[in-house]
């Protein structure tokens, strides 16, 4: 149950922005440039970065409802959702992703704890500063926002099938379309 009273039937974030809407559009509009905007990042690989932060969060909702619009971008491959969570390096993505989620999951932990050596790996990998300074932007607001709805207690369905729907719905129409 809520912490505080929050819109029926809204899950995860989707209540607390409801809730007040006066912040809810900044951060939309922030999400969809970062995660839908002109990248040399695939909609997938930064869903990617923001599922994978989540999940080192331990944030129910967002890894879900994000691995699912990664899953999406990915062609429906939600084993390679799973494995990124589980041991990215391990996974099935460029050596440049892999960097990157290094990247993300230092920033997930402080940002202080982001080293030169971990920027080298990623532009040894080739990683350019705008895709550097994007993955550290998505980490820490996904770290806000892991932190928004889980520290209000909010509602995060346990359907799997949910968070494909919602996700393909997000994917397919954006953020600022998806109530």
């Amino acid at each position: 149950m809520p912490y505080i009273t929050l819109p029926e039937g809204l899950p995860g974030i989707r209540g607390p922005m409801a809730f007040r809407p006066e912040t809810a559009k900044p951060l939309i509009q922030l999400v969809e440039v970062l995660l839908r905007g002109p990248s040399t990042l695939t909609p997938g690989e930064r869903e990617l970065i923001g599922t994978y932060v989540s999940s080192q969060n331990d944030c129910f909702f967002c890894q879900n409802i994000h691995g699912a619009i990664a899953a999406y971008h990915l062609g429906g491959n939600e084993k390679l959702v799973a494995d990124v969570k589980q041991n990215y390096e391990g996974a099935q993505v460029s050596g440049k992703l892999k960097a990157l989620l290094a990247i993300a999951g230092k920033v997930q932990q402080g940002g202080k704890h982001v080293k030169t050596e971990d920027i080298e790996r990623a532009k040894l990998e080739g990683a350019t500063d705008l895709e550097i300074h994007d993955t550290v932007l998505i980490a820490a607001v996904f770290c806000m926002a892991n932190r928004y709805v889980d520290g209000l207690a909010t509602w995060q369905p346990d359907d799997p099938q949910m968070y494909r729907a919602r996700g393909a719905k997000t994917a397919q129409e954006g953020y600022g379309k998806t109530p």
